[in-house]
């Protein structure tokens, strides 16, 4: 099976007692959707929004194989960038993903960062 490279479709967040996430990515062969929930304090949403992101991509390639270890942001010349860092749990290999935050929508950014990460590692895969 050859995995073609995922579009991002959306982020869907949901508050309540908790955050909920649902990420919506689009490939050649159809749709593919991951939900996370955590901590309804909004400093833990980027995290939730990385999970998400995870399980579409690993609905995709049909295996968990990937762990979130860190995700933040930072701001560099007034611009402020998402970052994650993903690991591979099969082998402790490790990617690391930016992505620019438009217009405030971080959250967004974080599910582009972890698509960033992954995008070639997923290439890669038979």
């Amino acid at each position: 099976m050859e995995i073609t490279r995922p579009v991002l479709k959306s982020v869907d967040v949901h508050l309540g007692d908790v955050v909920t996430v649902s990420v919506t990515l689009s490939t050649s062969d159809g749709t593919r959707i991951g939900t996370a929930e955590g901590s309804i304090d909004p400093a833990a949403r980027a995290r939730v929004v990385g999970e998400a992101t995870l399980r579409a991509l690993e609905s995709l390639i049909g295996e968990s194989t990937f762990e979130l270890v860190a995700v933040g942001t930072t701001t560099m010349e007034g611009m402020t960038v998402a970052l994650v860092q993903v690991k591979e749990t099969t082998n402790g290999e490790c990617y690391v993903g930016s992505a620019l935050v438009r217009q405030g929508d971080a959250m967004l950014a974080t599910a582009r960062a972890v698509l960033d990460a992954l995008n070639r590692r997923l290439a890669a895969i038979p």
